[in-house]
């Protein structure tokens, strides 16, 4: 037998588990589009065509994941979106 043979190697696989939690926009019938546009472009970090598919997502569809992360990250920016007018809570 050689040593190749001898020699056997634990491999330890550790799976990171976290949880993505999301901003989630909710249609109104007060906000215009230019305004959630712009708002998810300044708090989100959206580019503009991201930001108008949102919009009309949430316009034809009554809502939309406007972002995804940690808790801790999404947070403030669910709060400038309240803070700006728009409806949106952390899901």
């Amino acid at each position: 037998m050689s040593t190749k043979e001898k020699v056997r190697e634990r491999i330890s696989v550790q799976e990171v588990i976290t949880k993505n939690n999301e901003i989630v926009l909710y249609n109104d019938d007060v906000n215009t589009f230019d305004h959630v546009i712009e708002t998810l472009m300044r708090v989100c970090e959206h580019t503009p065509e991201q930001a108008e598919q949102c919009s009309l997502i949430v316009h034809y569809n009554g809502k939309c994941t406007v972002k995804t992360g940690s808790m801790d990250k999404l947070k403030p920016q669910c709060t400038q979106l309240l803070e700006a007018g728009l409806s949106a809570e952390i899901i």
